[in-house]
């Protein structure tokens, strides 16, 4: 399977907004971002100014990132979402909102949706009290998501049995630190994805 081997912070760099994806580190005075708020590349400075389709572009670049996705699983994500009815911007990031990965991630089981991407690929999550390796597998109301039984004892997790209820948690989803055990309360919506995407432009890239 085809990876991004591009280093993290110089994705963020590039797109020239916090994309998350170093866990507590992009909270902290060492985030690149932070530290050099710069394009990367030798004539970054004397780049001209960017078109429409360049900011759309740049757009579907920085939510492709944001997944951690490459270009055919994301473009498949944004056909779902047009055959479906609705807005067609806003069902697709739903679709992605709804990967068992990023669930994970939401819930704090993972300090990034990579390593939580990681989880689910080494087999580690269960869903329903079965064993799912499928980053993209799609959740619905209901889905019960835990750490495996046999693996809750690792020291990765036994700090986080210790952890509270992350701050953050999207008002969808539930977990209770102490079961490793989180639950899908409710479908997201548009207005529970708090990153700053403008999907009407990734829409009017992909009509053209």
């Amino acid at each position: 399977m085809a990876r991004n081997t591009t280093a993290d912070c110089r994705q963020c760099r590039r797109e020239k907004c916090k994309l998350f994806l170093k866990g507590e580190r992009c909270y902290t005075d060492k985030c690149a971002l932070t530290k050099r708020n710069k394009i990367p590349g030798q004539h970054a400075d004397g780049r001209k100014k960017i078109t429409e389709y360049g900011l759309q572009l740049r757009e579907k670049q920085k939510t492709k990132r944001i997944y951690g996705l490459q270009e055919k699983q994301f473009r498949k994500y944004y056909e779902e979402a047009e055959r479906q009815s609705g807005v067609t911007g806003a069902t697709m990031l739903i679709l992605l909102e709804q990967r068992l990965d990023n669930v994970v991630y939401r819930m704090g089981i993972g300090v990034s949706r990579s390593q939580a991407r990681q989880f689910v690929n080494h087999g580690l999550i269960t869903v329903n009290g079965k064993r799912v390796t499928i980053p993209s597998y799609q959740i619905s109301v209901g889905d019960v998501i835990s750490i495996k039984e046999s693996k809750a004892d690792q020291p990765l997790f036994a700090q986080l049995k210790q952890s509270k209820k992350p701050a953050n948690l999207p008002k969808w989803l539930d977990f209770e630190p102490a079961e490793l055990t989180g639950k899908v309360l409710a479908k997201p919506v548009r207005e529970d994805i708090d990153m700053s995407i403008q999907e009407h432009m990734i829409v009017e890239l992909y009509s053209k």
